[in-house]
């Protein structure tokens, strides 16, 4: 089953249920979905879909940062519409299984400076898209390359 169709039937259960948030959040990924494809004017194929999910986890993860300190209440709100959104998501990575990528990345690309950082992230993203937050990628990347 696509990630489409199981936030399709994930909306219908959310509706069943009288699940306002749940509902709303699935209704908003939908549409980013909706309008990406109305960009591309072609439909999506999985991967496209990850990305935007993968694009709407980071925006809540970066909301319920902002809100923490002045307004707990939407930062609770972000933070369960991203546990809500990461369901549709493939699994994610262990910080083991991500480090194991970042290292044999910065091998096969022969990476051995912060110059490097371009081709070694080249190569893991596509790996992690979905699977994983690029900012702790990325943070990995940095802390193998400088020592």
């Amino acid at each position: 089953m696509s990630i489409q169709e199981q936030l399709l039937d994930a909306m219908k259960v959310a509706m069943k249920a009288k699940d306002s948030l749940r509902l709303t959040t699935i209704r908003m990924a939908r549409t980013a979905v909706k309008n990406a494809e109305i960009a591309a004017r072609q439909d999506l194929d999985e991967a496209g879909v990850i990305k935007i999910l993968s694009t709407l986890v980071k925006q809540r993860r970066e909301a319920a940062e902002a809100y923490r300190d002045t307004r707990p209440e939407l930062a609770e709100k972000e933070e369960l519409e991203l546990v809500i959104l990461q369901e549709f998501l493939p699994t994610q990575l262990s910080e083991t299984e991500l480090e194991a990528l970042v290292v044999k990345a910065v091998a096969e690309s022969g990476a051995s400076s912060m110059q490097d950082m371009g081709a070694v992230m080249k190569l893991v993203t596509p790996q992690t898209t979905g699977r994983a937050d690029g900012k702790l990628v990325s943070q990995l990347v940095r802390k193998l390359l400088a020592g």
